[in-house]
């Protein structure tokens, strides 16, 4: 994908984030492919279907990225955001994903289920969106009048000393073979966890009770894994040679005649593909900077093309519908969860796409620990809502956070405060 122009390069890879975006918001529609609700069913009904759904998600991107990077048609270790990095922040990946699932739960969803609730004509999401992207705005960027963000005054001094420096990279195929191994360990220990991960989906009854836990599991992993491929093969060609669009950017004094359409960002024009807590703080830098085209980016245009795509889908099939909070209670809940969701979206670098898919595709461990934290942090907000509901008055949220832990296996039954139900 090479083009004579900057612009023209910049172009295709904006229509082609809404486009791939475009067919991922109307599948996750049509399947009802939703994170929080795969969580939901295995904690709440024992039900494996839509959780084993994501996993294949994760296989499908993993598998596809693991043999495009051998053949060298990506090339992840300096995408965007930097999976990669060498600096392992296990403790903000954890904490950031425990937030963001607590947060998930208590809102309903999570930034792309978000996304696509607005798109099938869910009030409440758009209310949800707006502070999530607020919040993880001023989690990333000043006050105004001041140098100060939400992250430095509230997590950087405490949280950042605890990162890991491990070398040019923190990906499992670095750690385990080295530097010079590391392509060949990414092919490998990416083939046996994508290829086990699609055989744990299959093998189970729950998933096969439904072909639509099939196609949103591969339509969205494929999604995942076309986004990478077409952020890492645009090119435009400057002085008779072939420039990445970082790399253009980088020597923009020397190759544009000037500085019209200089994007704002030139981090955001490198690999990368699906994330929605950070495009969402984009949304409102870009809404705040007047709509200023130098503000628009890939996770921009992803955006609004998952609302797109699921707005399509539910037109189509007549599920449109307008909703509306239903009490002063359901408001109080979103409000903190999606205020959890923009604070814990940022810290862990992502999202349940974001990470748990996107970023483990890149096989980064900070990714595994911030999947991990979102699904400890949802299904662990999930027993204490059970607990509460079934026992009222004598079900103290310390009880039933005990009870969870007992029951996710993390603590010794001799702990248990509450009857099991």
């Amino acid at each position: 994908m090479t083009f004579d122009n900057f612009v023209s390069a910049q172009s295709f890879l904006l229509i082609a984030g809404f486009v791939i975006a475009f067919i991922m918001g109307a599948v996750v529609n049509k399947t009802h492919f939703c994170t929080m609700g795969a969580v939901s069913d295995w904690i709440n009904m024992g039900h494996t279907g839509r959780f084993r759904a994501w996993g294949l998600a994760i296989g499908v991107a993993l598998l596809g990225v693991v043999i495009l990077e051998m053949l060298g048609l990506v090339n992840l270790n300096s995408s965007y955001p930097p999976y990669r990095n060498g600096q392992l922040i296990w403790a903000e990946n954890l904490l950031g994903g425990i937030l963001f699932g607590i947060g998930m739960t208590i809102a309903g969803g999570c930034g792309n289920k978000c996304l696509v609730r607005i798109g099938a004509g869910n009030l409440k999401s758009i209310f949800v969106f707006l502070i999530i992207g607020v919040v993880a705005y001023f989690m990333l960027n000043p006050f105004p009048g001041s140098d100060k963000t939400l992250y430095s005054v509230l997590f950087y001094p405490w949280l950042n000393p605890l990162a890991v420096n491990m070398g040019s990279s923190q990906d499992l195929g670095s750690v385990l073979a080295g530097e010079s191994h590391a392509l060949l360990a990414r092919l490998v220990i990416g083939l046996i966890l994508g290829l086990w991960l699609v055989w744990l989906a299959f093998k189970s009854k729950d998933f096969r009770s439904s072909p639509d836990f099939a196609i949103g599991g591969i339509v969205v992993g494929l999604c995942v894994l076309a986004a990478w491929y077409v952020t890492s093969n645009i090119t435009v060609i400057a002085d008779e040679q072939p420039y990445p669009l970082t790399q253009y950017y980088g020597e923009w004094d020397m190759l544009a005649e000037s500085d019209s359409g200089k994007p704002a960002i030139g981090a955001a024009l490198g690999a990368q593909s699906f994330t929605f807590i950070n495009p969402m703080a984009q949304a409102v830098g870009y809404a705040g900077g007047g709509f200023n085209s130098s503000l628009l980016t890939f996770g921009i245009m992803a955006f609004f093309g998952v609302m797109a795509g699921s707005l399509a889908w539910a037109l189509l099939s007549r599920s449109f519908r307008i909703e509306w909070f239903s009490s002063k209670g359901d408001v109080i809940n979103h409000v903190l969860g999606a205020t959890l969701m923009g604070i814990g979206g940022v810290l862990a670098m992502g999202c349940t796409v974001g990470q748990a898919i996107t970023g483990v595709s890149t096989l980064a461990i900070g990714s595994f620990i911030a999947f991990a934290g979102i699904v400890l942090g949802s299904a662990l907000t999930m027993k204490v809502q059970f607990y509460q509901m079934m026992y009222e008055e004598e079900a103290s949220f310390g009880k039933s956070l005990i009870t969870g832990l007992v029951d996710l296996k993390l603590l010794p039954e001799s702990l248990r405060k509450l009857e099991k139900v």
